[in-house]
């Protein structure tokens, strides 16, 4: 095989092409392109067979993007096409080479993606707001109007987001009770107390975590299920369907979730305190030496203001699940990413709300003494 090129020096030195400058010679062409010893005056692609976009950056690093764009166009025997590729080329490797470069981050930087989180944060209340406010207003609408209300829908919702959601809200509760009722024993063994580890068992059930572990639940559950729902129903134009047959998504397909959640939360936060307390008994029974009939003695004793002061916690939670999945359901787009982001979005924005909720009441209900 005959070398790639050669160098004619003089006063005007000229560097002649030869043979296939492609992708099959690449390596070779690589291999004999050496340095040159100095700037070219002029390009001969007269002895030049074929060349491709391999070629045509092999006789860019050999020649430079600023010389190789300064020799091509005036190069002798090279076609327009070639002139073309090589200058296109150098284009592109320059742009590659220099890059969008990213400004050193400067703290003014973070202020100004803090800004806009907050903004971008505030627009999504608002928006919320703006939904609870419309879902009320139809739901007042509705209550006068008997003929309207959407019992079957509702009855499946509660089937779904209630009745199914039992065993899974009763045997995650029961767990955290053992467990809570192990950590309690462990530490309050220490001081002589472990009797004691039953009222922080129910204390905790019937004031917090009953009702927020079966919120959390339902917000990993069923906010991400009507976010998928809706979600479906948008893409496959079915919400257009609906408003065009004159039936309001609100009423048809919000309101019988909104008032599913708030009918079955405060009934699965008891079930879930319960199970608690059931977790807690076992562990009282078998490792602490507290008879079945001591610990609910002592269940017994506890105000019931605690058990209701958890459960009124429960429609806030109900509602604030419900919209969220069904508005996250709302946004999504016409493709299947869209669906997956804004049902993971539901879940998050969902159990965040309830964990600021939840802690509202609780520094709410320490202020007012309850």
């Amino acid at each position: 095989m005959t070398v790639p090129y050669t160098l004619e020096t003089g006063s005007a030195p000229c560097l002649s092409l030869h043979g296939d400058w492609t992708l099959d010679n690449y390596s070779w062409l690589l291999a004999a392109a050496q340095p040159l010893p100095g700037s070219i005056d002029s390009l001969d692609a007269r002895g030049m067979t074929a060349m491709d976009t391999a070629g045509a950056t092999v006789l860019l690093n050999l020649l430079g993007t600023e010389q190789l764009g300064r020799l091509a166009s005036d190069a002798i025997g090279l076609s327009d096409e070639r002139k073309a590729l090589l200058i296109a080329v150098g284009k592109s490797v320059a742009t590659q080479k220099s890059g969008p470069t990213s400004p050193p981050r400067q703290f003014g930087d973070s202020l100004a993606r803090l800004g806009a989180y907050v903004v971008k944060g505030s627009a999504e209340i608002l928006q919320f707001l703006s939904f609870l406010g419309l879902a009320l207003a139809t739901l007042f609408r509705l209550l006068p109007r008997p003929d309207r209300w959407r019992f079957t829908a509702l009855i499946a919702q509660m089937h779904q987001t209630g009745l199914n959601a039992v065993p899974i809200v009763m045997l995650l509760n029961f767990l955290v009770g053992a467990v809570v009722a192990f950590l309690g024993a462990t530490v309050l063994r220490e001081f002589g107390a472990t009797i004691y580890t039953v009222d922080l068992v129910a204390y905790a059930f019937m004031r917090e975590l009953g009702v927020l572990l079966a919120a959390i639940l339902l917000a990993g559950r069923t906010a991400s299920a009507f976010t998928a729902q809706l979600g479906s129903m948008k893409i496959n134009e079915e919400l257009d369907a609906l408003k065009v047959q004159s039936l309001n998504p609100m009423e048809l397909l919000v309101l019988p979730r909104m008032l599913a959640l708030l009918l079955v939360l405060p009934l699965l936060a008891w079930l879930a305190a319960m199970a608690g307390m059931a977790g807690g008994a076992v562990v009282a029974v078998a490792t602490l030496d507290v008879s079945l009939a001591r610990f609910i003695g002592i269940v017994q004793e506890i105000p019931l203001r605690h058990l209701l002061l958890g459960l009124s916690k429960a429609p806030f939670f109900a509602v604030v699940i419900a919209l969220i999945g069904c508005l996250e359901g709302f946004k999504v787009g016409g493709s299947a990413q869209s669906l997956g982001e804004h049902t993971t979005s539901s879940v998050v924005q969902s159990i965040f709300a309830v964990i600021l909720l939840d802690a509202i009441a609780a520094l709410y209900f320490m202020e007012m003494g309850w």
